[in-house]
């Protein structure tokens, strides 16, 4: 195999697959039983269905149908072949983050689901790298677990929620976390999870991902400048989903409030455009101009492709949406693998 990562975890290319996905999710093919017997609400299962697809069912409830492509290595690889992709970069579906049950009970799901991850990774055989999930709502419990995910082969770092049981990411209850976190080397991936304003929308059920989630993530990483988590932990490197959602509209105020209210100026220690420009964001907004946007916002260096595979949500052609949106080779590349180097920590094959 001449593309992805090599033995020594170095990235390398060939065969026309140069691409790096950094949004790419992950189901297990099966869950556990509840620990210690008995059910527990959020707590998901699987029920097959045909065609190689099954259900997720919470609380009794179908959650959502996925194909076999969320646990089987080479159906991923066939499509990522296709694509252009030369690594994927697995995290959890959010809603198996499990925040909302048990912390002791959520540990040994998310757990199950980051050892899934992990033999993904191995068969992959270097076509893969892992974020895993963390058990946020009991920071020593997430802690203990992101230092675990460090130690194994192929993980560059954790995905995490835009909030945690309504807490926003930026609240300094989760310094511990990051602190850790930038300690070990760790990238946090944020994507959006259990949104607010669910209220506020008038329409069918998809417009909680159509809509919502982009609005959280807005609200998220906006949380992060505002709460001061890049200047506490300054070699942090931290990527939102979905483009960064609604912060790029959001920066413009946030800018002119820096100017205008001097709370505003003791609160940061740089403006917003300039803190903006040292988060990372994925390249998933379905619009060449929208991207166009949000490199001019956050920086050539600091937008990577990312798809939201394997849902039916997501971008399909990648690299294309990229040339078509800009001209210039080099910037192509940052887009498609440099920039997602980065950000995961890894070396280039030379």
């Amino acid at each position: 195999m001449s593309q992805g990562l090599n033995r020594a975890g170095r990235f390398r290319s060939g065969c026309g697959c140069v691409g790096i996905d950094v949004h790419c999710h992950v189901v297990p093919s099966s869950f556990p039983s509840v620990p210690g017997g008995g059910s527990l609400s959020g707590w998901p299962s699987m029920t097959p269905v045909q065609d190689c697809h099954a259900t997720v069912v919470i609380n009794d409830k179908p959650y959502r149908t996925v194909n076999d492509a969320c646990w089987v290595a080479e159906r991923r690889i066939e499509e990522m072949d296709r694509a252009g992709i030369a690594v994927q970069v697995l995290s959890p579906m959010p809603e198996l983050f499990g925040y909302w049950i048990d912390a002791e009970a959520a540990s040994h799901l998310v757990r199950h689901v980051n050892d899934v991850i992990a033999a993904l990774v191995q068969e992959g055989q270097g076509r893969f790298v892992g974020l895993g999930g963390l058990p946020m709502q009991d920071i020593d419990l997430a802690i203990a677990e992101l230092q675990r995910l460090m130690a194994l082969p192929g993980f560059s770092g954790v995905e995490v929620g835009s909030n945690i049981n309504c807490v926003a990411i930026g609240d300094p209850r989760f310094d511990p976390l990051f602190a850790e976190a930038e300690r070990l080397g760790a990238a946090v991936f944020v994507h959006a999870v259990r949104p607010a304003g669910m209220d506020r929308l008038v329409g069918p059920a998809p417009l909680q991902q159509i809509l919502a989630y982009p609005t959280d993530v807005g609200l998220a990483a906006a949380s992060v400048i505002t709460g001061g988590l890049l200047q506490k932990f300054p070699g942090l490197r931290i990527a939102f989903s979905h483009g960064g959602g609604t912060f790029a509209a959001l920066l413009p105020r946030l800018e002119q409030g820096y100017h205008t209210f001097p709370a505003m100026r003791d609160s940061l220690p740089e403006a917003p455009v300039a803190l903006a420009r040292k988060l990372y964001v994925d390249a998933l907004v379905f619009d060449e101009d929208m991207l166009r946007r949000i490199v001019s916002v956050f920086g050539e260096d600091r937008v990577m492709i990312g798809t939201d595979y394997p849902f039916n949500f997501r971008e399909k052609e990648p690299i294309s949406r990229v040339e078509q949106a800009f001209d210039d080779a080099s910037l192509r590349e940052r887009l498609t693998f440099r920039n997602a180097l980065a950000f995961l920590a890894l070396e280039e094959e030379i």
